[in-house]
């Protein structure tokens, strides 16, 4: 297992310039923030257009990481070497001030830098992919079929370092100014939150929901093996 990488100081690249009182430069933060994502965005250039797509992703240690078909067009302009830009952002209000032009969010978003490498030895793919499925639901690599190696060798497993990032966050209510605060006008935050919705049973299952599947709901999870 690789070791904590200590906060570091923004680069060129990542140091926020606007709100700067926003921005996050210390690995809690960050390492927090990806953890709580299943989905990140990633932009990069083909050399025929820009585009920013979204794909699902997960952390182990200090790399993000991704995975696809060998075929995607986005995995093979990834590892052209190119430098690319992820970003993973959560909605978690909105903002009414007195003043439309004070109205704001709240969010915590983080942006990474760097180039992608692929994943080639095969284990490590493999326990890669294990662990994505053990973030979607704890508990739940251990009882699908695992891939066999026809479906190993068409997936491309990708991984970018985190060496490079940046945190901007907001919380709190609206900052109205001076002379709006007497206004007959309601402020306050709109909270947003992600929530667990109950399982849906396929109907051609004919299995009782193993307990994995009981806890997700709440938020929970069980030990993983």
């Amino acid at each position: 297992m690789s070791k904590p990488v200590p906060d570091q100081p923004p680069s060129p690249r990542t140091r926020v310039r606007r709100i700067a009182e926003n921005a996050a430069y210390d690995r809690a933060t960050l390492l927090a923030i990806i953890d709580d994502a299943y989905l990140c965005h990633i932009a990069f250039s083909d050399g025929s257009a820009s585009h920013c797509i979204p794909t699902a992703c997960w952390r182990e240690g200090e790399h993000l990481y991704i995975h696809g078909s060998n075929g995607s067009r986005m995995l093979k302009a990834l590892t052209s070497g190119a430098d690319i830009c992820v970003t993973i952002t959560h909605l978690d209000g909105l903002v009414l001030a007195r003043a439309a032009f004070n109205h704001s969010m709240n969010y915590r978003s983080a942006m990474i830098y760097g180039q992608f490498e692929p994943v080639d030895d095969p284990q490590a793919k493999r326990d890669s992919l294990a662990h994505f499925m053990d973030k979607l639901a704890p508990g739940r690599q251990a009882q699908i079929r695992p891939g066999n190696d026809k479906e190993f060798n068409a997936t491309t497993v990708l991984r970018i370092s985190l060496d490079e990032a940046a945190c901007k966050v907001r919380t709190g209510g609206p900052v109205d100014d001076e002379e709006d605060l007497a206004l007959p006008v309601w402020a306050g935050v709109l909270p947003l939150t992600q929530q667990r919705g109950a399982p849906i049973q396929d109907p051609a299952c004919q299995q009782a929901a193993p307990e994995h599947v009981l806890v997700w709901q709440a938020g929970g999870a069980i030990p993983v093996k």
